[in-house]
């Protein structure tokens, strides 16, 4: 029968995904307010200038590599954020089986911060997207009006 300690290297190779996801993290929160700065300049001023000076295929390019980076936003930390929160959750466990609540608390702490890391980002990515969706459709819309009007 394995011997459970043989899976040692496991758990300390998981462990090491700890401070990464974190990492990950707090960018992806960085990144979504930096998409909302540039989400807010577009919507004000940068479709109008699109508009003006674009041909719907161009609009759409840019419109599906904007779209893109919201979806991934809108994805990827919220799964860093489950990742972040399962991994501290053995070794607590664990240390409360050995009778230490003080390391499981530590671990839950950091289990719970991570999960609202990534629901903060991922609910920015969210946000963005589909705002930027409507803009995007709206202006191709008035483009294609345009375009079938002249």
């Amino acid at each position: 029968m394995t011997d459970l300690v043989s899976f040692t290297w496991l758990h300390d190779g998981v462990s090491l995904l700890l401070t990464p996801a974190l990492l990950c993290l707090l960018a992806a929160c960085a990144v979504a307010i930096a998409e909302a700065g540039i989400a807010a300049g577009e919507r004000f001023y940068g479709l109008s200038k699109l508009a003006a000076n674009s041909n719907t295929a161009q609009v759409q390019a840019i419109a599906r590599r904007r779209l893109e980076r919201a979806d991934l936003l809108s994805r990827i930390p919220p799964m860093l954020g489950l990742m972040a929160t399962i991994i501290p959750l053995g070794p607590g466990l664990a240390a409360l089986g050995q009778g230490d609540p003080a390391k499981l608390a530590s671990a839950v702490t950091v289990a719970f911060d991570a999960t609202v890391l990534g629901l903060v980002a991922g609910i920015g990515g969210l946000v963005i997207g589909k705002l930027r969706r409507r803009w995007y459709e709206e202006l191709l819309e008035s483009l294609e009006a345009g375009e079938l009007a002249a």
